[in-house]
């Protein structure tokens, strides 16, 4: 094998290094691999078993609509409770609480009349937890990782999530068609009790000493400062964007059935994470992009033409090679936001920032879906596919011309990225 060959292949290999290097990150690696192999699952049998049980776009797209509120409010809460308390007891109790959660769901699909409102209360339940502990999770990777190593670290997150993305969906798929909803969700219990014996193997992250203590001020405080950052700003804005108008997942179902192929379920979820995967296990090159908001704003347009061509495929693997297309852009494009949102926040508002990001990457999907459903009951599943893809495009240029700094962002010169490069170096030194 030539020199210039294998350069090439270790550019575009993932860097290793955080794994090799941190105790704490590898037991969240792997933590992560089994939680979301039961998440996954469990994403596809809540839609499955609400189309089952009514029938209808509209019921389907509420069951995320229904979860955005407490999204919100313990997202934020989450934020502030993540700088104030030590993150992993937030992350432990955090998954006691998904498990009982996943539990509920398992004993209602076992009834003999399964009741709609416990997807919709165990569903918001659910996804409050989890947007409790996700700032704490987030806010602890910088804290357990080099500063040098935040964008491979990034990758091998994307790549952690992919993997499960990949396999749990289309498991999901044939577990819930062939054996129902009562095991998946069981499945998904399971995983959290397993997770929490490793994430219990983690040194503990108390706060600094002179953090505040979780309140309605430090909350305003971490939302002032995230506003007073447009290149922050245009993180958030330019991804919620892409997902309010292009995410449709909650389309699958019904897409998978006029198609005339209801085993093509899981085939439909998995795409994006097939996507995903294949551009994470070629992601080393992202690590050395500087220019991360360009990265972000071309990726977000290439994500709405995925999806916008996805409506016009007349057949299943057309649908779902421009699904993993789809798949691929929305990994770079979290690749990139997750290294701006790493290398540049301060610790003290680490959490009660990954809460304000929470709302950005969780929000969108959740509006998106009930935003598809709701085209799809006016004009059809591949309407809402196609408009919603369209309409991403256009919003993303919008915001690339409203926010020329997040455009020209750069991360060589921009000073929160030399900054907090140079209180780490400190810290290090210290």
């Amino acid at each position: 094998m030539s020199e210039r060959l294998k350069g090439l292949i270790r550019r575009l290999v993932p860097d290793l290094g955080p794994l090799r290097d941190s105790r704490d990150y590898r037991l969240l690696m792997v933590s992560g691999v089994v939680t979301m192999f039961g998440t996954f699952i469990t994403l596809v049998a809540v839609p499955f078993q609400m189309k089952e049980l009514t029938g209808s776009y509209v019921a389907v797209g509420l069951v995320s609509l229904a979860e955005f509120v407490p999204m919100v409010v313990c997202g934020l809460w989450g934020g502030a409770i993540a700088d104030a308390v030590d993150r992993r007891k937030v992350i432990l109790l955090s998954e006691l609480g998904l498990a009982a959660t996943s539990a509920m769901l398992m004993v209602n699909s076992m009834l003999p009349d399964p009741q709609i409102w416990v997807l919709y209360v165990v569903g918001a339940l659910s996804t409050g937890i989890a947007c409790l502990q996700r700032p704490s999770l987030e806010a602890m990777i910088p804290q357990v990782v080099r500063h040098d190593q935040l964008a491979a670290a990034a990758v091998l997150t994307s790549l952690r999530w992919n993997f499960g993305a990949i396999v749990a969906p289309a498991l999901g798929g044939l577990l819930v068609v062939s054996f129902g909803t009562a095991l998946a969700y069981g499945l998904d219990t399971v995983s959290f009790l397993l997770s929490l014996v490793l994430l219990w193997r983690m040194s503990s992250l108390p706060p600094a000493e002179d953090a505040s203590p979780a309140s309605l001020r430090s909350l305003v405080e971490g939302v002032r400062y995230a506003v007073g950052r447009r290149d922050l700003m245009g993180t958030y804005l330019v991804d919620i964007a892409a997902m309010v108008f292009a995410m449709s997942t909650a389309l699958f179902p019904f897409l998978a059935d006029q198609m005339g192929a209801p085993q093509a379920l899981g085939l439909f979820y998995s795409a994006g994470a097939v996507g995903s995967l294949l551009a994470s296990l070629t992601g080393g090159w992202t690590s050395r992009v500087h220019r991360q908001g360009l990265g972000v704003i071309v990726a977000a347009a290439l994500w709405g033409v995925a999806v916008a061509l996805a409506a016009l495929m007349p057949h299943v693997w057309g649908v779902f090679v421009c699904l993993a297309l789809a798949g691929a852009a929305d990994m770079v494009s979290g690749v990139f936001r997750m290294t701006m949102w790493n290398q540049t926040i301060p610790n003290e508002l680490r959490g009660r920032l990954a809460g304000i990001e929470l709302l950005s990457y969780a929000s969108g999907p959740m509006l998106g879906n009930a935003r598809a459903g709701l085209m799809a009951q006016a004009g059809g599943a591949r309407f809402s596919l196609g408009v919603g893809g369209l309409l991403c495009v256009a919003a993303v240029a919008v915001l690339a011309v409203a926010l020329p700094g997040f455009r020209a962002y750069d991360a060589r010169t921009d000073e929160h990225a030399l900054a907090e490069q140079a209180r780490r170096a400190g810290r290090a030194t210290a």
